[in-house]
């Protein structure tokens, strides 16, 4: 469906230049695509413009698919290089491009846009949005493969997020010159983005990453139909492609979309179950038995969890079995089973004390003591015992390395909500108040919504100190869209 669109798109623009912009390409000079990016976005601070540029759009640029910048753009670049027009610029007469007489940029906001010539510079619409790209993704993806650097541009698709090398983002303009498939640059570029985004994610939360993770979902799978040039290489791609499915999945779950987040997780285990990846099914299985215990399907919960620890097993790391252990042990206290929980916890507890070894996955790199009692406290709040939860939230809080302010954040919000369902109002106004300082820099709906609950706990208690001051500073606070 998405093919014939496009493609009777094209047919109505018979105008579309089949060259790069050549003029462009001179002005970026020795200057590599990241560096000239650097530069656009320094002018653009100069005069109060805000523009999202990187490689990839200097490589869109120069390859012709940006026939026409936003508003914001035009001034940017007619601020870089005085005196120029957009034409001097090497760029397309906006009338032709949009097909009517060109409006006066007083007309536009341009800002918040991406600056990509399929999409009306009027729309605000997130520029990671994934249906509001999917056909001029898949158009250049198409294009792409079709000029045999399908592994090339896949790979510069990963910059959404600033996770492509400059080099793939600058060799789009010469896609003819590329090797037809993946090699191990590709393989690289694709664990490094899997790697950002979690530490993007421990840092500041998933609402503001979940929409911009989406392109480079898609370039990782574009990447495996590419297909390898060694057989190690596409073991690698398999790998990345399906750890950054969960990483995305993660990203979906923590900021309230459990179906998208499903959706992904499946996509992982799919993607293990293919290639025998023992490693990745754990991991997916492991994901998917938190997503349950959070949806409300507890006995999901243990029987997903059940599965991680099966697949885990030959792989021999205490840590990762503790972890699913965990996992189990917060279905257990979903369902209200205090026995089975205390029968996960101790297992986790004994696994955990066996201390790290090399066959511990990358991915397992949150997993210390500060988030050990952070789950311990989840499963203890679940089973109503606010008292024990208060005790292991407040140890995960002081446990947790400060810079990663997400986890931070989150076992606090846990601490305020025990405290505050445990009968002790000031002590939960004072935790939830260092939440809310917090939020400035991360954005988790997850965080949000234990607040909110929270806030309602303490209403009738709005007399206790430091209350009325947490749910005023709570009432005022900002909301995720």
């Amino acid at each position: 469906m998405a093919s014939s669109t496009v493609n009777a798109a094209h047919a109505s623009r018979p105008d579309r230049p089949a060259r790069p912009n050549l003029v462009f390409q001179q002005l970026r000079g020795a200057r590599s695509p990241a560096e000239f990016a650097a530069l656009v976005r320094r002018a653009a601070r100069e005069i109060g413009e805000r523009v999202s540029c990187d490689a990839r759009y200097i490589g869109r640029v120069e390859a012709g698919e940006i026939r026409c910048p936003n508003y914001a753009y035009e001034r940017v670049f007619l601020h870089m290089f005085p005196g120029r027009t957009l034409v001097d610029l090497g760029f397309t007469p906006r009338s032709a491009v949009r097909g009517r007489a060109a409006r006066p940029p007083a007309a536009e906001s341009g800002g918040g846009v991406e600056p990509y010539d399929t999409q009306d510079p009027q729309d605000p619409q997130d520029p990671y949005d994934t249906h509001h790209h999917d056909h001029e993704e898949s158009d250049v993806l198409r294009r792409a493969f079709m000029t045999g650097s399908g592994a090339t541009v896949a790979a510069a698709s990963l910059a959404p997020l600033g996770l492509a090398p400059a080099a793939s983002a600058a060799a789009i303009p010469h896609a003819r010159r590329t090797v037809r498939r993946a090699g191990a640059g590709e393989a690289s570029a694709l664990e490094e983005a899997v790697r950002r985004i979690r530490l993007l994610d421990d840092r500041h939360g998933a609402d503001g990453l979940y929409r911009r993770a989406a392109a480079p979902l898609r370039a990782a799978y574009a990447l495996l139909d590419a297909g390898a040039t060694r057989q190690v290489t596409a073991d690698r791609l398999h790998a990345g492609a399906g750890e950054l499915a969960i990483s995305v999945g993660w990203l979906a779950h923590d900021s309230g979309r459990f179906e998208d987040a499903r959706s992904h997780y499946a996509e992982a285990l799919a993607t293990a179950r293919v290639t025998g990846d023992e490693a990745l099914e754990a991991h997916a299985f492991c994901n998917m038995a938190f997503l349950a215990r959070d949806a409300g399907r507890p006995r999901e919960a243990v029987r997903a969890a059940q599965a991680a620890q099966r697949a885990a097993r030959p792989l021999g790391s205490p840590r990762l079995m503790s972890l699913l252990a965990l996992r189990e042990a917060g279905g257990w206290a979903g369902l209200a089973d205090r026995f089975g929980c205390e029968q996960a916890l101790g297992r986790a507890q004994a696994l955990f004390e066996r201390g790290p070894s090399d066959a511990d996955p990358e991915w397992m790199s949150f997993y210390g003591e500060a988030e050990l009692a952070g789950l311990e406290a989840q499963c203890w709040s679940a089973l109503g015992d606010w008292d024990r939860a208060a005790r292991q939230a407040r140890r995960a809080a002081r446990l947790q390395d400060p810079h990663f302010t997400r986890n931070t954040a989150l076992y606090t919000a846990e601490l305020a909500d025990d405290l505050a369902r445990g009968g002790r109002p000031d002590e939960a106004a004072a935790a939830g108040l260092t939440v809310l300082g917090l939020l400035d820099q991360v954005q988790s709906s997850r965080i949000q919504t234990m607040l909110a609950g929270t806030a309602r706990v303490l209403l009738p208690h709005r007399r206790a100190s430091g209350v009325a001051e947490f749910l005023e500073r709570h009432a005022s606070a900002p909301r995720m869209a």
